[in-house]
């Protein structure tokens, strides 16, 4: 199978468990140019937050690293603060340009997607951008 071709990809991880498999995915389906690895905070909102910063940061530091080592190159990362996932994401694609977004899908059954909404579905409704939804995931 021939691999898609990207110049710029953002590639959202939500743990480092998720950032292995979403970068064995992307090396096995996608090739990049360059590759940013975002982790989402989703602020509360006004509300106490479930973790604190530095806990939060320190997961995204180690799924940045795992994922670095899964993919076998060096990437840029970043941390995103919002209140929605989906529009961190979609910000964070426009400041870096990134003409893709790639992602393995996370897990959750139906019912919990049902209430909770669902993050592909707002990034496939609301991007201005190709959406690679990555075979595996489940993390």
């Amino acid at each position: 199978m021939a691999k898609g071709q990207f110049e710029h990809v953002l590639v959202p991880v939500a743990s480092d468990a998720d950032a292995e498999s979403t970068a064995e995915a992307l090396a096995d389906h996608l090739d990049a140019d360059r590759v940013t690895v975002v982790h989402v905070v989703e602020k509360a909102g006004g509300a106490p937050d479930k973790a604190g910063v530095e806990q939060r940061e320190e997961a995204a530091a180690e799924a940045f690293e795992r994922f670095e080592e899964a993919y076998g190159e060096s990437v840029e990362t970043d941390i995103v603060y919002d209140t929605d996932v989906a529009d961190g994401l979609l910000t964070a694609a426009a400041e870096v340009g990134a003409d893709a977004l790639a992602f393995t899908p996370r897990g959750g059954g139906w019912f919990e997607r049902l209430l909770s909404g669902s993050v592909t579905r707002q990034l496939l409704d609301e991007t201005d951008r190709p959406v690679v939804v990555l075979p595996g995931g489940d993390q």
